[in-house]
C-alpha cells in the first residue's frame, strides 16, 4: 500500500472509531457529534459561503503578519551574517521574546491598539518571526567558506558574493523557516480571533461554542487542519523542488569540473 493508501485508510479508521463512539451512547450528540452532523454543519457552512469568509479572513491576516515576519526574519538573518558582532546588542532581548508565548500579549496590545487588525497582526509576526529568523540566520551563518573563497578568487564583491553566493546556499533553511513559521502564525490567529475578533475561523469557533453548536466547533477545527496541511503541502513542494534544483546543479559542476 503506498503512502496515500496508508493516509487514507488512517482517516477512515479515526472515523469509524469516532462514528462507534458517537453510536455508543457513552457520550452526549452535544459533546460529541457524529461524523455526519459535523459533515452536515461544515456543508451548510460552505454553502452559504460563510465558512469562506471566515476563511478567507483568517488567510489575509496570517498572510499579512507572515509577510512582515518575514522580511524582518530575513532582515535580521542577513544583518547576523554581514556584521556578526551587532548581532550581541539584540540577541538578549530576542532570546527574552522568543520565551514569551505571543498569547501573553494579547491584552496588552488590545490595551494599546484595540481589538482592530493590528494587535492581530502583531500576534502573527511574534509569532511567525523567530522559527523563521533562527532558519534563515542559520543559511546565512553555515555558507561553505570553501564557496565564499572560490567566489573572492573570481573577484566578487561582497554584494555579488552574497546574492550569487550565499543567498542561494542559504534558500532550502529559509523555506524550512518559512513553513515552520507559517504553522506558528495559524495557531497565533486562531487564538487572536478566539479572544478579539468578529470575524475569522477562530471567531466561528467561539461563536458555535457559545451558541452550543459542537458540530460546528469540530467542523471549525477541521478547516484548520484542511487549511493548514494545504499551506504545508504548498512548502514540501518548494522545498522538494528547491532540492533537485540544488542537486541538478551540483550534478552540473561537478561535470564541468571534469571536463575542464
Amino acid at each position: 500500500m503506498n503512502r496515500w493508501g496508508k493516509q487514507a485508510l488512517g482517516i477512515i479508521l479515526l472515523a469509524v472509531i469516532w462514528q462507534g463512539a458517537s453510536w455508543s451512547g457513552i457520550w452526549s450528540s452535544y459533546i460529541l457529534p457524529s461524523p455526519g452532523k459535523v459533515a452536515k454543519a461544515l456543508w451548510t457552512m460552505m454553502e452559504s459561503g460563510v465558512l469562506w469568509q471566515h476563511i478567507f479572513v483568517s488567510l489575509k491576516r496570517v498572510f499579512q503578519g507572515f509577510s512582515i515576519a518575514f522580511l524582518l526574519a530575513f532582515a535580521g538573518g542577513a544583518a547576523a551574517y554581514e556584521l556578526p558582532g551587532i548581532e550581541e546588542y539584540y540577541k538578549g532581548f530576542l532570546e527574552f521574546m522568543r520565551n514569551v508565548p505571543p498569547i501573553s500579549l494579547i491584552a496588552l496590545l488590545i490595551l494599546w491598539f484595540g481589538i482592530g487588525e493590528t494587535s492581530k497582526i502583531i500576534i502573527i509576526v511574534l509569532a511567525s518571526f523567530f522559527p523563521m529568523y533562527l532558519n534563515i540566520r542559520k543559511g546565512f551563518v553555515s555558507i561553505d567558506k570553501k564557496l565564499l573563497e572560490v567566489g573572492q578568487a573570481f573577484g566578487f564583491g561582497r554584494w555579488r558574493q552574497f546574492i550569487r553566493i550565499v543567498l542561494p546556499g542559504a534558500v532550502p533553511d529559509i523555506l524550512v523557516g518559512m513553513k515552520v513559521g507559517l504553522g506558528y502564525s495559524w495557531r497565533a490567529i486562531i487564538g487572536a480571533e478566539m479572544i478579539a475578533a468578529s470575524k475569522g475561523i477562530g471567531y466561528l469557533i467561539l461563536d458555535a461554542q457559545q451558541m452550543s453548536r459542537s458540530d460546528k466547533v469540530v467542523a471549525g477545527i477541521l478547516t484548520i487542519g484542511a487549511v493548514g496541511i494545504a499551506c504545508d503541502k504548498v512548502f514540501q513542494v518548494m522545498i522538494g523542488r528547491m532540492a533537485v534544483r540544488g542537486s541538478a546543479e551540483g550534478a552540473s559542476g561537478h561535470e564541468n569540473q571534469g571536463f575542464v
